[in-house]
């Protein structure tokens, strides 16, 4: 039992000292909220494809004018009305300011050629880099002339195709990036804190102390472990608070499962910090390991970039990522309701890489 308070005592010290570091506070809150509110003003909003255009209309008649009034009604379509001759529209699709450009001849819209009906052609223009999105742009102006077409010459439509929603919520984007930015957040705050924290209280003597008390050392990672879940617990929450508040974020799964996964990912991903901030001597050593170790998990187990993205090759040396199983689990919770039994083989994994980290941080910590 005194053991045990001995754990909880130091657990304590360590939550208010992380609390008193303003350099700790901002890597715990502020910091995954900066990523949090980037990514989130990237894919928080329309989650659909959509084309910048600039529009140059020479034409001049009620017909184009309703036309246009439609059109401009499709998320799909953002004219630039700013740009007003060809040569700036050209110069702003150059620097991918723009996707195309669309061009409306003066004759377009008028009725000629003996027909009862309006008629015209329009040009949409793209550079060779973005043929492919040129040609989507182009079938969605097909669409709506196509149904221009029949309100004006009423032709017979042998054929046509029918469109079918499913009862079934898709993924959202920002849904499936606001779990990897969770993944990231457990891996600064594992990593991050210790490897700059325990060299620091090793030169200034405060470890040394440590060790000619009674404290071994799994108690004294076993009260860091505590005080780190329950301020990975209260940043996590802040980042769900903030989700939720500002880009509708959509929560398959529940609470206690996500409870798990962060508790047992923190842990974990603590462990690394440990073994890196308990080897090094001074934070000259701890740096770069720790970049080492963590920038591969950043940008390998899918906290960023999709992971089917990658190679087959690549795709299975990230899957042995200590982070990677974390950020799967937490992906599944987020984006698609799993359970604990059904994400148990991630979180398999993530015991397994438990185990052998604290092995390794409980060989390689130095008091001194």
């Amino acid at each position: 039992m005194k053991q045990f308070r001995s754990i909880l005592i130091f657990a304590l010290i360590d939550i208010k000292r992380s609390f008193r570091d303003k350099t700790a506070l901002f890597f715990i809150f502020v910091f995954p909220l900066i990523f949090l509110f980037v990514f989130g003003g990237i894919f928080g909003g329309n989650n659909g494809p959509s084309f910048n255009v600039a529009l140059l209309n020479q034409a001049d008649n009620s017909f184009t004018k309703e036309f246009l009034k439609n059109a401009q009604k499709d998320d799909l379509i953002k004219i630039n009305k700013d740009i007003k001759t060809e040569s700036d529209a050209r110069e702003k699709m150059k620097r991918g300011e723009i996707d195309a450009i669309i061009k409306l001849p003066g004759s377009f819209g008028e009725v000629t050629g003996g027909q009862p009906y309006p008629s015209g052609q329009a040009e949409v223009v793209v550079d060779q880099n973005s043929a492919q999105a040129g040609a989507t742009l182009k079938s969605i102006f097909d669409a709506i002339f196509n149904q221009v077409n029949k309100e004006i010459t009423k032709a017979p439509t042998p054929f046509t195709a029918k469109l079918t929603v499913s009862k079934e919520q898709g993924l959202n984007q920002f849904d499936y990036t606001f779990a990897g930015l969770l993944g990231f957040s457990i891996l600064s705050l594992g990593i991050f804190g210790p490897t700059s924290v325990f060299p620091r209280m090793k030169q200034q003597g405060i470890l040394r102390r440590y060790h000619t008390t009674t404290l071994r050392v799994w108690q004294f990672f076993t009260a860091n472990v505590l005080s780190q879940m329950f301020v990975g617990v209260l940043s996590v929450a802040l980042m769900f608070a903030v989700a939720l508040t500002f880009f509708d974020l959509n929560m398959r799964g529940d609470y206690l499962t996500m409870l798990v996964v962060v508790l047992l990912g923190t842990a974990t991903m603590f462990g690394v910090g440990l073994a890196v901030g308990g080897w090094a001597k001074n934070e000259n050593q701890a740096a770069p390991l720790a970049n080492l170790i963590t920038f591969p998990m950043m940008f390998l187990s899918g906290t960023f970039f999709p992971r089917f993205l990658m190679p087959d090759w690549l795709q299975t040396i990230s899957g042995l990522l200590p982070l990677t199983p974390i950020v799967d689990a937490l992906r599944f919770v987020v984006t698609e309701g799993r359970n604990l039994f059904e994400i148990g083989p991630e979180l398999g994994l993530t015991a397994i890489w438990l185990v052998v980290i604290y092995v390794i941080a409980f060989r390689v910590f130095r008091w001194d």
